[in-house]
């Protein structure tokens, strides 16, 4: 796994999320399911909906990391998605459609993840994308 970038990112970023989403069952026991306010996970506010959004992220990821083509399409599209997120998280924290209960230190996670998802999605593997395709 460890000589494609993109499985190793797949994998790392998988297991991270998935069990971010799975801890953040334990402290969100009295919050709304898409409640715009959630229950403080470190530094980060998660509501049901958020984790079990996290737990989807984490298990595409790790499903994704079993090969250098999934890995790469999962990094680049997550990524994508996480950047979207990350700017409208930027206008929406305040507002009712915060149905993910975003604050600041989402926001930040959501769009350092993108980076580096997109970059290493965009940029990594490609050869290895093109010889299995061919």
């Amino acid at each position: 796994m460890s000589s494609s970038p993109n499985r190793l990112l797949a994998a790392i970023f998988g297991s991270v999320y998935l069990l971010v989403g799975l801890a953040g069952f334990a402290v969100t026991g009295g919050v709304g399911f898409a409640g715009t306010e959630g229950a403080t996970l470190i530094v980060f506010d998660v509501n049901p909906l958020h984790n079990i959004v996290h737990v989807g992220i984490g298990a595409a990821l790790l499903i994704a990391s079993r090969s250098v083509a999934g890995g790469r399409a999962t990094n680049t599209t997550i990524g994508a998605v996480y950047l979207l997120v990350g700017v409208l998280g930027l206008f929406l924290a305040s507002s009712s459609l915060n149905i993910l209960a975003l604050n600041t230190a989402d926001n930040v996670l959501h769009l350092a993840s993108a980076v580096l998802l997109l970059a290493v999605g965009l940029s990594q593997d490609r050869a290895a994308v093109t010889e299995a395709s061919a």
